[in-house]
């Protein structure tokens, strides 16, 4: 992705930016993280649950059990949302949920708890944003081979017809799958996110059911929702850098690679109705990719309304030159090494992001996500995009007042803002920007150990505090102007 000229202030600090009317400010969750009551209410296990639980897979052995307890103090989160002045809430519904299982018989009481979350929002005049999947597939599913097998596809398609028949009349959006790329290349490849498999044929395989399951559940939504929802798909784009290696070569060639496993095995399929060449050459000594039947292909090009972008970092690729230690720098979940690249884990290396960094580690790069953003409109100029997550973890402290300063966080907000800003004025298709995340929450292989929000959540008695940067976040969605 090409350096765009820049304008404004060089650090992206701009003021007094103004954002379009129709403009959606947003805030993001997601079920495992945030809903706990996870054997409440006809709930079954999801790949989650039973990942969370292996010794030292997570953080102090955190699990999902409880996590904000959203699932029952909905009404005082929806009345936190109206008060920050969000225009929107993308939330992910919980699968084993609807179908403890992953098939058979629909669990009414995960039906009427996604009902209720909607109609809450619509009441509240904020747009229900729902994902079918955010990583937390049926456990039986996974015993049964999981994303890697094409029975999984299936089962989703059927998931999506039960929900676009429960609430399609009434959301607004929906997004069938949150960035696939972890769930296929870190769940199954790289080992690090449930299932926690390291095998990369696998990952090779679940990418194209994920693929193709995004195909089948927007099929399956137009044909079962009797409102007017759009359709969409987020996808984690990595923003690549590449050095030379210690003979000066394979700059072009490291992010090449990377990029083709990375961003193109997915907008290929989904934008452009095929895999890329290279991608194929780059694996075929992983796999034969006779996973692709004939019609998949078709069935994966929908038309969607809005494409979802996140965007936290960047990633800096090299060849490996055979000799030097190898680095690997899995602080970023866009860089984690292992098998989470198959045909390149042994030829690419990721090299450690200079400063400064979120306390996740990941570098602070907001000319990045306007970098990404012109690039889609270039590659993709008549599809919508929607920022779909965006944020940042740090170390927050509770003053004295009981007040939450983040500084930190409200700084990383308001220069990403005005990248996305630069974006729009340069004449991005851009819809929409979702802070990730509303709350403090369970933050997969980090556990509670790393926070988010723009909402604190003090695990031990579960009261939310509006930080800081909430604060300023809600006086830019309501005036729509940055504040100062």
């Amino acid at each position: 992705m090409t350096t765009t000229q820049r304008q404004g202030n060089p650090d992206y600090r701009d003021s007094g930016l103004v954002f379009p009317e129709d403009f959606t400010f947003g805030s993001a969750t997601a079920s495992y993280q945030v809903e706990g009551a996870a054997h409440e209410d006809g709930r079954g296990a999801s790949i989650w649950d039973t990942f969370s639980r292996i010794p030292g897979k997570v953080w102090n052995g955190d699990t999902g059990d409880v996590a904000c307890d959203h699932y029952h103090r909905l009404d005082e989160d929806l009345d936190l949302m109206q008060q920050l002045g969000l225009g929107a809430y993308r939330f992910s519904i919980a699968w084993p949920r609807i179908q403890p299982t992953g098939t058979g018989a629909i669990n009414q009481a995960g039906i009427d708890f996604y009902s209720r979350l909607v109609d809450g929002l619509l009441e509240r005049g904020i747009r229900p944003v729902a994902t079918l999947y955010h990583w937390d597939l049926p456990q039986p599913l996974e015993d049964a081979g999981g994303w890697p097998a094409r029975a999984t596809t299936d089962a989703f398609e059927r998931y999506a017809e039960i929900m676009g028949a429960a609430l399609g009349d009434r959301v607004h959006t929906w997004t069938t799958l949150n960035e696939p790329w972890c769930s296929a290349y870190l769940g199954y490849g790289q080992g690090g996110h449930a299932p926690g498999r390291s095998e990369p044929a696998a990952a090779l395989a679940a990418v194209h059911h994920l693929n193709l399951a995004h195909g089948r559940a927007v099929q399956a939504l137009r044909a079962t929702s009797t409102g007017d929802p759009q359709y969409s798909i987020t996808l984690n784009f990595h923003v690549l850098r590449g050095l030379p290696n210690s003979r000066g070569e394979g700059a072009s060639e490291a992010v090449r690679r990377i990029d083709a496993l990375a961003n193109r095995a997915f907008t290929g399929p989904l934008l452009r109705g095929a895999y890329p060449d290279d991608l194929l050459e780059d694996t075929a000594s992983v796999t034969d990719w006779s996973f692709v039947h004939e019609g998949d292909l078709e069935t994966i090009n929908q038309p969607i309304d809005v494409l979802g972008v996140n965007y936290y970092s960047t990633a800096t690729v090299r060849l490996w030159d055979g000799v030097s230690p190898r680095q690997q720098n899995d602080g970023h979940k866009a860089a984690a090494g292992g098998t989470a690249w198959p045909g390149s884990s042994e030829v690419v290396e990721f090299v450690e992001q200079p400063g400064p960094h979120t306390a996740m580690g990941w570098n602070i790069a907001p000319e990045g996500l306007e970098e990404l953003l012109l690039s889609l409109r270039e590659q993709f100029p008549d599809q919508p995009l929607m920022v779909t997550e965006n944020g940042a973890a740090f170390d927050d402290t509770v003053a004295a007042d009981g007040t939450v300063p983040d500084p930190e966080r409200l700084d990383y907000l308001r220069r990403h803002f005005t990248a996305a800003h630069r974006a729009l004025q340069a004449g991005v298709d851009l819809r929409g920007y979702f802070v990730w995340s509303l709350l403090d929450n369970f933050e997969w292989g980090y556990g509670y150990a790393k926070r988010f929000g723009i909402v604190r959540v003090d695990f031990d008695t579960l009261e939310r505090t509006v930080k800081d940067s909430g604060r300023w976040y809600g006086e830019l969605a309501r005036t729509r102007v940055m504040p100062a």
